[in-house]
């Protein structure tokens, strides 16, 4: 019996040779392209994010030839990884506070009390949306629409031209603002500090505003009114607006307030050191949370019906999953072979950081989706051409590029409930939104020679 269970054991361990040698004859960039595209089809045949990057996570580490064991203990670990898993709660906080001020009629209290901040009508056209735009929550455009519409009626302006002006400055925060599960995800997967980070991507919304300013100047709309100068009505006080603008300004204070003045204390401890900031992050959340209830005074089932949404779960489940394809990429030789096809068909670093995130975004619709698809290729890609001190510069392509694929997306939950509102079409929003689209890629590209040119940081 023995000599036929070793000649089985041969047979097998013949088989599985000729299957890696047959792996390894494939170009590795062509392997890891045949994973990125069954991620897309998963998603376009609206497979849910996390069940699409888990199918990904499996297959990139079948055709990389990890075996079941090695695979299993590689999608533990990040499963059970403290980034992980404060991520993950941070992202389902976020949405419990941003339901928490829907459900309270707190949001559109907010909205009421600005509208009295500022007397010209064509600012607040801007404002609205962009204030909207400081909570992240899925199709948020659909709470500034009524006010843009009803102040674009007396401007006389377009149902497509209203799309377009409520679904562009809602989105002019998303490059950097920490609460956005997007950014927080670029953060974790590059370990960047979020300082830093801030630091050099703020200035992308100012190009936001000022490309979109161009495109309002062809409607004919100005942002200042001179013929509605400030200090000619009578302003509302800006106290009630503080009031109920008090959770967000929790959570961006004492959140990165606490999360620096945790990572002073936990110094010397290297698990609490490496989620100090996200500790910082849970706490202001709790704090936020805690204060809309109480401060709204929501019944137990109203607390309830937030706290068991399924989109939480959903969330939590995507951002695990994510962190799953980044741990098997990184289990496997997959990054080595990928830089050295790259490396004999010359294909530059740049032209990949803006052309895979653009692709995954426009066929995605949501940032979170490119980030997790495309950010921990390009993240090791960078580190293994030895470009890891341009990490900031790298990410920021990445990051615009692949929003403005988001913003043109059909599959962007904004722009479908924007057009659904107004009554436009996705043809003539399209018309106003490509040339902001191509002004803020273009700027970023110029942005990203200049800190690449000035020097690592």
């Amino acid at each position: 019996m023995q000599p036929r269970v070793s000649y089985i054991k041969i047979i097998k361990e013949a088989k599985c040779d000729k299957y890696m040698s047959f792996l390894e004859s494939i170009p590795a960039i062509l392997r890891l392209l045949f994973v990125f595209v069954l991620v897309l089809i998963a998603i376009k045949k609206r497979l849910s994010l996390g069940n699409a990057f888990l199918l990904g996570a499996v297959f990139l580490g079948v055709m990389f030839g990890l075996n079941p064991p090695v695979m299993f203990k590689a999608i533990l670990a990040s499963i059970i990884h403290p980034k992980t898993l404060s991520l993950a709660l941070i992202v389902s906080l976020i949405l419990v506070l941003s339901h928490s001020m829907e459900l309270a009629g707190q949001m559109q209290r907010l909205l009421s009390r600005f509208q009295g901040l500022i007397i010209s009508q064509r600012l607040n056209l801007v404002v609205f949306p962009a204030l909207i735009g400081l909570l992240p929550m899925p199709g948020g455009a659909i709470f500034s629409a009524p006010m843009v519409k009803n102040l674009g009626e007396h401007l006389r302006l377009s149902d497509d031209q209203l799309t377009f002006i409520n679904y562009w400055f809602r989105h002019i925060w998303e490059y950097w603002w920490p609460l956005y599960p997007g950014v927080l995800l670029t953060i974790t997967l590059a370990n960047l500090d979020l300082w830093i980070f801030i630091l050099f991507l703020f200035p992308l919304t100012f190009v936001a505003v000022y490309s979109g300013y161009l495109r309002l100047r062809g409607f004919g709309v100005k942002t200042y009114d001179r013929k509605n100068k400030p200090g000619k009505d009578r302003r509302s006080p800006i106290v009630p607006f503080i009031k109920e603008l008090e959770p967000i300004l929790i959570v961006i204070f004492f959140g990165l307030g606490m999360g620096t003045l945790f990572s002073f204390t936990f110094s010397s401890h290297d698990l609490f050191m490496s989620i100090a900031k996200e500790i910082g992050l849970i706490l202001a959340l709790v704090i936020a949370i805690g204060r809309v209830w109480h401060k709204n005074k929501l019944s137990k089932a109203q607390r309830w019906q937030i706290l068991s949404n399924r989109q939480l779960l959903n969330m939590v489940y995507m951002v695990a999953s994510i962190l799953v394809f980044k741990g098997i990429l990184e289990h496997n030789q997959a990054i080595e072979a990928i830089s050295n096809d790259l490396l004999r068909w010359h294909i530059p670093l740049m032209l990949i950081t803006v052309v895979l995130p653009l692709l995954v975004g426009c066929v995605a619709g949501i940032t979170i989706a490119f980030v997790g698809a495309a950010f921990p290729i390009l993240i090791a890609l960078i580190q293994s051409f030895g470009e890891v001190h341009y990490m900031v510069a790298y990410m920021m392509l990445g990051l615009v590029s692949g929003f403005v694929g988001v913003l043109i997306s059909p599959m962007h939950l904004c722009l479908l409930l924007s057009n659904e509102y107004f009554g436009s079409s996705l043809g003539q929003v399209y018309r106003h939104l490509w040339l902001p689209c191509i002004f803020i890629l273009i700027f970023s590209m110029l942005y990203f020679w200049l800190l690449h040119w000035t020097g690592p940081f």
